[in-house]
Formats: structure tokens, C-alpha cells, sequence
């Protein structure tokens, strides 16, 4: 899973658009995206759609918000793919949640407290993967959000993810919708910290959020020539292209070509 595309969740003439914008994953949102005066016929909305065979995760509102203990109620009637629970910093909201579904849990860790307690959090019943919100974060620490600024937290999230043994996570939105070139580089820069997905506000931003996510030609054609030559070398030790492969090499070829069948 590599893109992640939130659709407003009283935009219903929306859902039919981004669930055909080519996103690994659908998020309909029922948080920051809709007002408050909108959040009830929001979960009416999902219901629809999801009985309507959608799949599609939501985000819900956080605990401790006057909406959490409805959108409770609307997991526990309902069948989705996830659920995305904000401002995720402890496991007392993730105990919540099991209480009424099973389905996996995309923990999104957007403040300090959250970065500092993130292998908590990773740990925390049901969550699958992490995921950063980078514009509430910078928010929190007021911080000007550069990658500098955000390198701390992005590394502190991709090894917590990695210690509790969860799948890789899931870095935030790009908020420069007509600049593609930004968001190619930013999203290459994610995936060499070792995230593996990202989160898109647009359908335009999702083909090439699925493209630097995947491995390119380049990085297939070295994958498959370092396992031949390692086992032509009888499992040891051998040079490819200048450079020596062993084991580790080996294991990061293996895993991309392995990437590969699973996009």
C-alpha cells in the first residue's frame, strides 16, 4: 500500500472519483475535513457508501472530542477496510477502538507527545502501520516545516515502526497540489528514511506517489543481477557493478523484487 487519498466525508459526490483515481487505499474523512455542523450527515454518507460495497478506510475524529464516541458507533455498525485514528499518542483510544471492530488501525501521529511515545503507539492493539501528519506536527512544535525541521520525528517514526515489527509508514500529505516535481522529490526522500507509502489530498498527486514508491527499472534490473551473481558465487561474497555484495545486499535485492509483486 503505497498511496493513501483522504476524500471529504460530506462530499459524497467525491468518493465515486477517488475510489477510481488509481489510491491503494481511500480514506474518507469525517476529522479535519468536514465541520461540525457537517460531522452527522458525514457518518450517514459512509454508511452509504460503504453498504454500497465501498472499501475505504476512515478517519475518524479523535478521542476525547465531543464526535469520537459517535464515530464509534458507526465502526461498530459498518464494515471498512481501516480505520484511521488521529492524534494518536497512547493506547487508551486504540483499546477504545477494539472494543467495537477488529479491523487494522493507521495510527496518525501528528504531535510532540505523539513522536515522543511513537513505539507505544506502534505497539498499541490493532495498529498496522503509522502514519506522520507532518502539518499538524509542525504546527505543534512550531516548527517552518522544512526537512530538517521534520527529520527528528519522520526517523524517530520509521524505526519505532520498524521495533514493533509493523508494517513500514506512511509519510504526510504534500500541500503543493500543482508541483509535481516537489512532490516526486519529497516522496523520494520519504522513501529513502524508509517510509513506505504516503498520504495524497488530490487525485493528481497519487500516480506519482505509486511511482516513487515502486521500484524503478534501474533498481529491478541491479535487484535481479546481484541474486544472480550471489548465487552463481555459490552464496558468498562477490562484486557487482564495483561493489561487493554479501548477505544484507542480498536480503535489500530480494526485498525489492519481492516489492515489485506485490504493486
Amino acid at each position: 500500500m503505497r498511496s493513501y487519498l483522504f476524500v471529504p466525508g460530506n462530499r459524497s459526490e467525491r468518493f465515486a472519483k477517488a475510489l477510481a483515481a488509481g489510491a491503494d487505499v481511500v480514506i474518507i474523512d469525517l476529522e479535519d475535513a468536514v465541520a461540525q455542523t457537517d460531522k452527522s450527515s458525514a457518518r450517514e454518507h459512509v454508511a452509504e457508501a460503504v453498504n454500497a460495497g465501498a472499501q475505504v478506510c476512515v478517519r475518524i475524529n479523535a478521542y476525547g472530542t465531543p464526535w469520537f464516541e459517535q464515530d464509534l458507533a458507526l465502526l461498530a455498525s459498518i464494515n471498512v477496510l481501516s480505520v484511521m485514528l488521529p492524534k494518536a499518542e497512547s493506547v487508551e483510544p486504540l483499546h477504545a477502538l477494539r472494543a467495537v471492530t477488529q479491523v487494522p488501525v493507521i495510527a496518525l501521529v501528528e504531535t510532540a507527545l505523539g513522536v515522543h511515545q511513537a513505539l507505544e503507539v506502534a505497539r498499541g492493539p490493532g495498529v498496522e502501520r503509522i502514519a506522520f501528519g507532518s502539518v499538524d506536527y509542525q504546527l505543534d512544535i512550531s516548527s517552518d516545516g522544512s526537512d530538517e525541521a521534520l527529520l527528528y520525528a519522520r526517523s524517530q517514526i520509521v524505526v519505532a515502526s520498524r521495533v514493533a515489527g509493523i508494517e513500514g509508514p506512511i509519510d504526510g500529505v504534500s500541500v503543493a497540489l500543482d508541483d509535481e516535481q516537489a512532490l516526486s522529490r519529497e516522496s523520494c526522500r520519504s522513501r529513502a528514511l524508509g517510509f513506505a507509502g504516503k498520504l495524497c489530498i488530490h487525485p493528481r498527486q497519487v500516480a506519482v506517489v505509486n511511482r516513487c514508491f515502486s521500484p524503478s527499472e534501474r533498481e529491478l534490473a541491479w535487484a535481479h543481477e546481484v541474486v544472480q551473481a550471489f548465487e552463481q558465487s555459490g552464496n558468498g561474497a562477490v562484486s557487482v557493478r564495483g561493489e561487493m555484495v554479501d548477505l544484507p545486499v542480498l536480503l535489500k535485492a530480494k526485498k525489492i523484487i519481492a516489492l515489485l509483486s506485490t504493486v
